[in-house]
């Protein structure tokens, strides 16, 4: 029976591992496929060992809901941790467009956002892809509305150039005519990522003023580095095929033990 226990402990060691591995890759991949994503902010992970949890909760979602654990047993291999967005600024690539904008600094511009029920709420992003709609709103890519630190849209003349001041303040003709909204927070633990450069306050977010500077004519590239991305590509698939080749010698001496051990001659 101790025999079988240890069998038993390595393959789940084994599996976990493999679990983690993936999700690792999964991550990584998707930092990958965002590396020349504007405003973008790489994701990593983390990992703890079971040996380090004094108690796990029955039906922890995270190990699988068939995974049916008691409190305060301790058990082999790897629980996959949170995940976590390394907030880090980016690159600036010229572009010479008015409305492009980078943030020099922490903060983020405030989106006006309305999903596909109608339901509308303010997103945060660091993507300033931004152009004038056919109205003279300010918007995203997406066709978002870029707010103004008064929570409005903003709303400018087509017909006359504009300049952005490092403040965020527009102005056409000599005139400040709008300034755009920068907002901060005091603790980024209470952002949500909403899709790939969108992010949404959790309850207990705080803002505050933001230091951040406003660079017309700029974007700010992902903070994503390829070749680190490529290294850690490699170690995680090398990991996840140690834990794959455990799994299988251990098949294998299983199927030693049951088809040919003991065999009658």
């Amino acid at each position: 029976q101790q025999r079988q226990m240890c069998i038993r402990d390595r393959l789940y060691t084994a599996y976990t591992g493999m679990i983690n591995e993936q999700n690792r890759m999964d991550i990584m991949t998707n930092n990958l496929a965002n590396a020349s994503t504007v405003g973008y902010k790489k994701e990593g992970s983390t990992s703890q060992s079971f040996d380090d949890v004094l108690t796990v909760k029955i039906k922890d979602q995270s190990v699988g809901m068939r995974n049916v654990q008691r409190l305060g047993v301790k058990n082999p291999g790897v629980k996959i941790g949170e995940n976590y967005t390394d907030y880090s600024q980016g690159s600036f690539r010229i572009t010479g467009n008015t409305y492009d904008l980078a943030l020099s600094g922490e903060g983020f511009f405030a989106i006006e956002f309305t999903n596909k029920a109608g339901e509308t709420d303010t997103k945060y992003t660091r993507a300033g892809q931004f152009t004038l709609n056919k109205d003279g709103y300010l918007v995203t890519e997406e066709g978002d509305y870029v707010l103004d630190t008064q929570n409005r849209r903003i709303r400018l003349n087509t017909l006359i150039d504009s300049s952005i001041t490092d403040d965020g303040t527009i102005y056409q003709n000599g005139q400040a005519v709008a300034k755009i909204q920068v907002t901060d927070f005091e603790d980024y633990d209470y952002l949500e990522k909403y899709g790939e450069t969108y992010y949404q306050p959790i309850q207990g977010a705080k803002t505050i003023a933001a230091k951040a500077q406003v660079k017309s004519g700029y974007l700010e590239m992902a903070n994503v580095q390829i070749v680190s991305e490529m290294v850690n590509l490699i170690s995680i698939t090398r990991a996840y095929e140690s834990n794959q080749k455990v799994v299988q010698t251990i098949d294998d001496t299983l199927d030693v033990a049951v088809n040919q051990i003991g065999r009658v001659q």
